[in-house]
């Protein structure tokens, strides 16, 4: 019976993905994943670098009183995102009231203080989270701005203690940037700067919009013939290439765009970063990432796809790539452990949420 009920799940999740949409019924399966780890403090991974044995004992909640679940703060962060995207998607979403409780016990501005507070108060945690966890930070703060609902401008409003920090260490810190990281895990820059980019542009923050695309030419600019065939690497949840791709489809006139990538991409690389990654155990913390490649790759190809011309012999390719990827990945989101489940998910309704486009 089991069995059963699992294959039902699978087919009705498979059809409430086809044809790159998310249904409502789908979309409340899936938020009942963050919806269980947000206050869900063990197993945890906090990356704290202790200054001496007062704050080593720290426990998770102690450290971060609004990110302390989904195993580390960056995945509740995301989290976070999801639920609200979802609110904003599916208004009368099934568990609707259930969310709200959650969330209203997340964006309280007090807690939003000690989280800001987080950064700079030891050692190392000045450079905490840095890209990663701040970029999708941003992209909760995004989330929120751009919701025209008294719930959105309540948590918008409570969340800009720590959203004013992480604006704040960012502007200071990509100047000094001198080279990018190219990794397919958290560090990778692009992806960074894509998501700040977004929230440069919603926010109409134009000084730093200007920063974040100067930054991104002197990066990848004059980059060819990137070793794309080489990737992925056995954790990795982003492919280094695409993200410098979608980085620069969002900052260069389509007849630039075009010019850059046909220099950019080999052929030896497309063909690899179109075939899908092999997951031989999803409850292994680290390879269940390939899940997330297949996710992330799905939203750069879309992105990219909607960019070029409609000639260009990667368009339909990307855009075939990426429904491939979705199809295939989103119904193992629920086949796997905890080490998938709570954050994949994220990764997924991301994927579907980047703009459709047509041939």
């Amino acid at each position: 019976m089991k069995k059963i009920l699992t294959l039902i799940l699978l087919l009705t999740t498979i059809n409430g993905f086809s044809q790159n949409k998310l249904t409502e019924a789908v979309a409340a399966r899936l938020s009942q994943l963050p919806l269980h780890c947000i206050p869900t403090e063990f197993p945890n991974k906090t990356s704290h670098l202790s200054d001496g044995p007062e704050d080593a004992g720290l426990l998770p909640h102690e450290l971060h009183p609004v990110f302390y679940g989904c195993l580390d703060w960056h995945s509740s962060v995301h989290g976070h995102w999801m639920l609200i995207r979802l609110l904003k998607q599916f208004p009368q979403l099934t568990g609707r009231d259930s969310i709200i409780q959650v969330l209203e016990q997340s964006f309280q501005k007090d807690k939003m203080e000690q989280e800001a507070a987080y950064f700079g108060k030891y050692t190392a945690s000045k450079g905490y989270e840095r890209t990663y966890g701040w970029a999708w930070l941003l992209k909760l703060d995004e989330e929120l701005f751009t919701w025209s609902d008294p719930l959105g401008r309540k948590w918008h409003e409570a969340m800009q203690p720590l959203t004013q920090k992480i604006e704040s260490l960012w502007k200071e810190f990509l100047p000094k940037q001198t080279y990018p990281n190219r990794t397919g895990v958290h560090g990778n820059t692009a992806f960074g700067l894509c998501f700040a980019l977004d929230w440069a542009r919603a926010k109409k923050d134009t000084a730093f919009e200007r920063l974040i695309i100067q930054r991104s030419k002197d990066f990848y600019l004059t980059n060819k013939a990137i070793p794309a065939h080489l990737e992925p690497d056995g954790a990795d949840f982003f492919s280094p290439s695409l993200m410098a791709a979608d980085l620069m489809q969002r900052i260069l006139s389509q007849t630039a765009f075009v010019k850059w990538l046909d220099a950019y991409f080999t052929t030896a690389g497309i063909q690899r970063i179109c075939k899908a990654p092999t997951i031989s155990d999803r409850n292994d913390y680290q390879i269940v990432h390939l899940d997330g490649l297949s996710f992330s790759r799905a939203w750069c190809m879309k992105g990219i796809a909607q960019k070029l011309p409609a000639q260009h012999r990667y368009k339909n390719l990307f855009k075939n790539t990426a429904q491939h990827f979705l199809n295939e990945s989103l119904p193992k989101i629920f086949s796997g452990g905890y080490g998938g489940e709570h954050w994949l998910a994220s990764f997924a309704v991301y994927a579907l949420a980047v703009r459709s486009y047509t041939l």
